[in-house]
């Protein structure tokens, strides 16, 4: 799918910005219903969802899954210092954080850290062997801090839109 890039993107009106909030909190929510509470047409909530998705408004639609209901019980936000800041440190760092599946999360961020992840796993050992593969043996990674939640208070992706 072409996507545009941000800067060719309309602008949202306020039945966009309606639809969206909707989206985010039940995407599964027929377009029937959700006509009805923006008062639109199916047909135009139909096409304005379209049009987001080709957008990039829309990133993707997904199933949020409880962590523990599939045997994930350790979340651990972990602090990676690279050796530098050069393009192919930070290239490779970026390449294999985002191709490793236990990492849910990655930001590439300022203030004396390179990156910030959120790294699921079934136990404490798999989550060693992951810090093993990703930060230990990696020439990139100068240094790593782990924070492991003891517990879950807020999670989810639904932003504020005003």
């Amino acid at each position: 799918m072409t996507r545009s890039r941000p800067s060719e993107r309309r602008t949202l009106d306020s039945f966009d910005r309606a639809i969206l909030r909707i989206l985010q909190r039940d995407a599964r929510m027929p377009q029937r219903k959700i006509a009805e509470a923006v008062n639109l047409s199916a047909a135009a909530v139909q096409r304005r969802i379209a049009a987001m998705e080709r957008d990039g408004v829309i990133a993707r639609t997904v199933a949020i899954v409880e962590t523990r209901a599939v045997g994930m019980t350790v979340t651990a936000i972990v602090e990676v210092h690279l050796v530098d800041e050069r393009l192919p440190t930070v290239s490779h760092a970026r390449a294999l954080f985002q191709a490793a599946p236990e990492v849910q999360q990655c930001y590439y961020v300022t203030g004396g850290i390179s990156f910030v992840l959120v790294i699921v796993s079934p136990d404490l050992i798999a989550y060693e062997e992951t810090t093993r593969r990703l930060f230990s043996g990696n020439d990139v990674v100068a240094s790593f801090r782990s924070l492991i939640a003891l517990d879950r208070l807020k999670t989810g992706c639904e932003i504020v839109i005003p």
